[in-house]
């Protein structure tokens, strides 16, 4: 089974949704980052970091509302248009 295929089914069913991972894991990084650059007084690592920290969060937030909200909302439309 490839992980496309992983991927693809974990969407489809309400096991799990793992569509908005890469947002979470990208700020993840990025707060790692702030947090290394911080503590060592290196500037460029800390907005590097911070950049990257706040686009994880808003890609992740925007992922899981394409991917999640969106899809959800579809089905409850279909099912009041009944």
């Amino acid at each position: 089974m490839s992980v496309r295929t992983i991927i693809r089914s974990a969407n489809e069913n309400e096991d799990g949704h793992i569509g908005p991972l890469p947002g979470a894991l990208v700020a993840a990084a990025g707060a790692i980052l702030l947090g290394i650059g911080a503590a060592n007084d290196a500037g460029w690592m800390a907005i590097v970091g911070g950049i990257a920290a706040g686009v994880g969060i808003l890609a992740g937030v925007v992922m899981h509302h394409i991917m999640v909200e969106y899809d959800f909302y579809r089905r409850l439309d279909a099912l009041e248009k009944k």
